[in-house]
């Protein structure tokens, strides 16, 4: 039997300002518990990663402030578009990221897998940076991109 081909594209939401405002350490893919019009909305990219984190609560990782818009055909009620929502993994994965929450660390969302047939979440332990390491961050960038155009019209 030939594999069912969807008619849209599959779209990766992914939090842009993490590797920008925080310094990453590990990295986890974890699963969503969503409902069906979010799972949807998801897919066609109707969602938004910035300013949301993960928090610990009762032996469990919560994803905090993540807005999922529903748009024309998939509603979604206003105040559950930015619900908290539970994250699914295993026990020393959590354990772990109990321990770095602990030790001062901040668990952010990086990116929001949607290819595959279950919606995944990439989380980080991070810890975030102060604003001269965000100047140095984009003096390297810009210096990589100078180094980049030079070499390319060299060519």
């Amino acid at each position: 039997m030939a594999k069912k081909r969807s008619s849209h594209q599959q779209k990766t939401i992914v939090n842009r300002r993490a590797r920008f405002d925080y310094t990453i350490n590990d990295t986890f893919i974890v699963g969503l518990v969503l409902t069906g019009a979010e799972t949807k909305a998801l897919r066609f990219g109707q969602g938004q990663l910035t300013g949301s984190y993960v928090t610990v609560k009762d032996n469990q990782l919560l994803l905090v402030n993540c807005l999922i818009s529903g748009t024309k055909g998939i509603p979604i009620a206003e105040q559950e578009q930015t619900r908290s929502r539970n994250l699914l993994a295993k026990r020393r994965e959590i354990n772990h990221l109990i321990q770095a929450k602990v030790q001062g660390l901040t668990i952010i969302p990086l990116e929001l897998l949607t290819n595959g047939r279950y919606i995944k979440l990439k989380i980080a332990t991070a810890k975030g940076k102060k604003n001269y390491d965000k100047r140095q961050t984009l003096k390297a960038r810009s210096e990589q991109r100078q180094i980049d155009n030079a070499l390319k019209s060299r060519s």
